[in-house]
């Protein structure tokens, strides 16, 4: 015992704070043969261990192998598991709340919602068999921003962010003591969603490219008949600055070389009213969110290299949408309370996928889709085809994807790196899963690696075979139990043969660099 206490405050430093309970009180660790003591604040208890500020810093105790006893002990036998949820208030008045109420009632729980003030509320989470409080979920809405600063300096147990931790936050959690905030599994994405640029029924523009986006944002372009339209100004409508838009088309309402034009960028605090303003006036453009879109109509996103990609829930889930808005809850490198662990875990399901349905977003269950209606795909492989790129290639692609089906689940890496980004995590225990449970059985899946269109057709091929063989290998290694019998698990490399965006920009050669998983 005596040895476990100075490991304990040796890696202290190392250590980071439980899901402290609302009111932290005093207590005392002894250990069962006496011998040892410690005094302190108590932080949190996870159902397992124990989380305690002491002089020697803050420190995690297995409860097994001590007494407590004070006014911060917590009921061994009827533990209250608080997990604190702080940021982007998008994800925090409607989809977490949905989620919190439909993981409660999967688990015969009762859900109490208790408001504070208007940015602060809690769920109690009541077991009526007992008619005792299990778990309090406590939400402070603020922006992604808040969220991850207070995940930082403990004020959080989740942050809910609208957008990826940037390079600041990222150092800035590493600093903290928290760890890397984009390395493997310190994310779960709850759910999908995609920035949209639409426009009134009676607009007679119908596409738009990301350079045309930045010049009415930056107010360099200004006419609709720039676009092919009618001579009217062009009025752009947008949602209050979030971080969202301006990740891909950063300086809205730019000064210095913007021209000036009174009332060309309007902000909304609504959705609803941004759209209804939209629909109403064909001069109007507006950016909004997919999952707010309503009745306004879309316009298909064009590149510089010919390609076009329509939004859908199918090119969301598939990543090939260009403007992707995933939806994340960032974890704290620690255990959190037992009944927080399983709402993480259930995250998953197809309950939770079924509260993200109902809450209005895209959710992330794998759809096939028959090589008949991926014409849009094809096309822009042959428009954007390069020199290196020849007809056998072509051919050779059509002949592999004849009588396939394609699966929603896209895997990509991280800058970098050959770890899986944290939608991919998603999607690798999703397909895990299935797997595991038959729904794949009798049947080829097979694993097909693209890359981007830089450097000497022969080693994109080869780079491609091995994305795809680090996905097998990733796959096989999460569930070694799986019969193979019953599921052919097979990779190819197909190159550069099929881009989905324009090797133009970092961004576009990062989107080309992908596996894709296809059924046959």
């Amino acid at each position: 015992m005596a040895s476990m206490l100075s490991r304990a405050a040796a890696i202290a430093a190392l250590l980071l704070f439980g899901a402290a309970s609302v009111a932290a009180q005093d207590a005392f660790l002894t250990s069962r043969d006496g011998g040892i003591s410690l005094e302190g604040t108590m932080l949190g208890f996870d159902g397992e261990f124990y989380r305690l500020r002491t002089e020697f810093g803050v420190i995690t105790i297995d409860a097994e192998g001590v007494d407590c006893e004070g006014p911060g002990c917590p009921d061994l036998l009827r533990p209250v598991a608080d997990i604190r949820l702080s940021g982007d208030a998008s994800l925090g008045q409607i989809l977490l709340p949905a989620m919190v109420e439909t993981f409660a009632a999967t688990n015969a729980l009762l859900p109490k919602r208790v408001q504070e003030t208007k940015d602060r509320f809690s769920y109690h989470l009541i077991d009526p068999t007992q008619d005792r409080l299990v778990a309090r979920f406590h939400f402070n809405l603020s922006d992604s921003a808040q969220g991850l600063n207070d995940l930082m300096e403990d004020r959080a147990d989740l942050a809910m962010a609208n957008r990826a931790a940037n390079a600041d936050e990222i150092a800035r959690g590493q600093a903290a003591g928290i760890g890397d905030l984009s390395g493997p599994r310190r994310s779960r994405i709850v759910a999908l969603d995609a920035l949209v640029a639409v426009v009134a029924s009676r607009n007679p523009v119908r596409r738009i490219s990301l350079e045309q986006l930045a010049g009415i944002r930056s107010g360099k372009i200004q006419s609709w008949r720039e676009l092919g339209g009618t001579p009217d100004a062009i009025d752009l409508h947008e949602m209050v600055p979030d971080g969202s838009t301006e990740q891909f088309l950063p300086g809205g309402g730019a000064t210095g070389e913007t021209p000036q034009r009174s009332g060309w960028l309007l902000r909304h605090e609504s959705s609803p009213g941004l759209v209804d303003t939209v629909a109403r006036s064909p001069e109007a453009l507006g950016l909004v969110r997919y999952s707010k879109m309503g009745h306004a109509r879309p316009l298909v996103l064009t590149g510089s290299c010919g390609r076009q990609i329509s939004v859908s829930p199918e090119a969301i889930k598939a990543e090939d949408y260009p403007l992707p808005l995933p939806l994340y809850l960032y974890v704290p490198p620690r255990r959190l309370p037992l009944l927080g662990r399983e709402f993480l875990d259930w995250l998953n399901t197809p309950s939770a996928e079924m509260a993200v349905r109902r809450a209005g977003y895209v959710d992330q269950v794998p759809v096939e889709i028959p090589v008949a209606a991926q014409g849009e795909r094809l096309a822009n492989a042959i428009s954007a085809a390069g020199e290196e790129v020849s007809l056998e290639d072509l051919q050779e692609l059509v002949t592999a994807m004849s009588g396939a089906r394609r699966l929603t689940a896209t895997f990509r890496f991280r800058n970098g790196s050959v770890n899986l980004d944290a939608q991919s995590e998603g999607n690798l225990d999703r397909l895990a899963r299935d797997i595991e449970i038959g729904l794949h059985d009798g049947t080829e899946i097979i694993l097909a690696g693209f890359s981007d269109g830089l450097g000497p057709a022969d080693g994109n091929r080869a780079l491609s075979l091995e994305r795809a063989e680090t996905v097998s290998d990733a796959l096989r290694s999460i569930i070694p139990a799986a019969d193979w019998e019953r599921v052919r698990l097979t990779t190819i490399g197909m190159g550069e043969a099929l881009p989905l965006a324009c090797d133009d920009s970092e961004r576009g050669r990062q989107t080309n660099r992908r596996v894709e998983v296809w059924l046959r």
